[in-house]
Protein backbone atom coordinates (compact mmCIF):
# COMPACT_ATOMS: atom_id res chain seq x y z
CA UNK A 1 0.00 0.00 0.00
CA UNK A 2 1.52 3.60 -0.70
CA UNK A 3 2.07 5.75 1.73
CA UNK A 4 -0.55 8.22 0.54
CA UNK A 5 -3.15 5.40 0.65
CA UNK A 6 -2.05 4.73 4.97
CA UNK A 7 -2.61 9.21 5.09
CA UNK A 8 -6.17 8.63 2.98
CA UNK A 9 -7.24 5.90 5.27
CA UNK A 10 -6.32 7.17 8.55
CA UNK A 11 -7.77 10.75 7.98
CA UNK A 12 -10.84 8.84 6.73
CA UNK A 13 -11.01 6.60 9.76
CA UNK A 14 -10.56 9.30 12.08
CA UNK A 15 -13.13 11.67 10.59
CA UNK A 16 -15.89 9.17 10.20
CA UNK A 17 -15.47 8.59 14.31
CA UNK A 18 -15.36 11.97 14.71
CA UNK A 19 -18.92 12.05 12.87
CA UNK A 20 -20.15 9.20 14.88
CA UNK A 21 -19.38 10.85 18.17
CA UNK A 22 -21.46 13.99 17.20
CA UNK A 23 -24.22 12.02 16.36
CA UNK A 24 -24.47 10.28 19.80
CA UNK A 25 -27.12 11.59 22.16
CA UNK A 26 -26.06 13.44 24.93
CA UNK A 27 -26.74 11.29 28.53
CA UNK A 28 -29.14 12.44 30.26
CA UNK A 29 -28.70 12.85 33.87
CA UNK A 30 -31.45 13.08 35.71
CA UNK A 31 -32.19 9.36 34.46
CA UNK A 32 -30.78 7.05 37.13
CA UNK A 33 -28.26 4.51 36.05
CA UNK A 34 -28.59 1.51 38.21
CA UNK A 35 -31.82 0.17 39.18
CA UNK A 36 -33.04 -3.37 39.65
CA UNK A 37 -32.43 -6.12 37.39
CA UNK A 38 -36.62 -6.59 37.26
CA UNK A 39 -36.49 -2.58 36.15
CA UNK A 40 -34.57 -3.47 33.16
CA UNK A 41 -35.69 -2.63 30.01
CA UNK A 42 -36.23 -5.99 28.16
CA UNK A 43 -36.16 -6.93 24.40
CA UNK A 44 -33.85 -6.28 21.63
CA UNK A 45 -33.26 -2.11 20.95
CA UNK A 46 -35.26 -1.62 24.03
CA UNK A 47 -32.05 0.62 25.28
CA UNK A 48 -31.31 2.13 21.73
CA UNK A 49 -31.63 6.34 21.07
CA UNK A 50 -32.33 7.73 18.12
CA UNK A 51 -29.33 9.09 16.83
CA UNK A 52 -28.92 12.60 16.06
CA UNK A 53 -28.55 13.72 12.13
CA UNK A 54 -26.65 16.35 11.47
CA UNK A 55 -27.22 19.03 8.64
CA UNK A 56 -24.45 19.29 6.16
CA UNK A 57 -22.34 22.41 7.91
CA UNK A 58 -21.92 20.62 10.74
CA UNK A 59 -20.58 17.88 9.14
CA UNK A 60 -18.41 20.34 6.72
CA UNK A 61 -17.39 22.39 9.84
CA UNK A 62 -16.03 18.85 11.38
CA UNK A 63 -14.25 17.60 8.79
CA UNK A 64 -12.47 21.52 8.23
CA UNK A 65 -11.84 21.14 12.24
CA UNK A 66 -10.34 18.01 11.90
CA UNK A 67 -8.15 18.98 9.21
CA UNK A 68 -7.27 21.94 10.97
CA UNK A 69 -6.33 19.86 13.73
CA UNK A 70 -4.11 18.10 12.03
CA UNK A 71 -2.05 20.95 10.74
CA UNK A 72 -1.92 22.38 14.06
CA UNK A 73 -0.31 18.84 15.41
CA UNK A 74 1.99 19.23 12.34
CA UNK A 75 3.19 22.78 13.04
CA UNK A 76 4.13 21.96 16.23
CA UNK A 77 6.21 19.24 14.84
CA UNK A 78 9.53 20.74 14.89
CA UNK A 79 12.05 18.01 16.00
CA UNK A 80 13.58 16.56 12.84
CA UNK A 81 12.81 13.36 14.20
CA UNK A 82 9.49 13.95 13.74
CA UNK A 83 9.25 15.13 10.20
CA UNK A 84 7.57 11.85 8.77
CA UNK A 85 4.84 12.14 11.32
CA UNK A 86 4.58 16.12 10.70
CA UNK A 87 4.58 15.02 6.86
CA UNK A 88 1.72 12.52 7.30
CA UNK A 89 -0.78 15.01 9.04
CA UNK A 90 -0.48 17.15 6.36
CA UNK A 91 -1.43 14.41 4.15
CA UNK A 92 -3.83 13.27 6.15
CA UNK A 93 -5.55 17.80 6.22
CA UNK A 94 -4.86 17.21 2.42
CA UNK A 95 -7.07 14.58 1.87
CA UNK A 96 -10.43 15.68 4.42
CA UNK A 97 -9.39 19.34 2.34
CA UNK A 98 -9.77 17.71 -0.80
CA UNK A 99 -13.37 16.20 0.13
CA UNK A 100 -14.53 20.11 0.88
CA UNK A 101 -13.32 21.35 -2.20
CA UNK A 102 -12.99 18.38 -5.12
CA UNK A 103 -12.38 21.38 -7.42
CA UNK A 104 -9.15 20.87 -7.99
CA UNK A 105 -9.77 17.65 -10.14
CA UNK A 106 -9.41 14.77 -7.55
CA UNK A 107 -12.17 12.49 -7.16
CA UNK A 108 -12.53 11.49 -3.40
CA UNK A 109 -9.38 9.53 -1.88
Amino acid sequence: MRARDKAAVSALRGTLAALDNAEAVPVDGSVPRAAALEASPVGAGATEAARRELSEREMVALVRAEAAERLEAAAHLTAPAHADRAERLRAEAAVLLRFLDPGDGAEGA
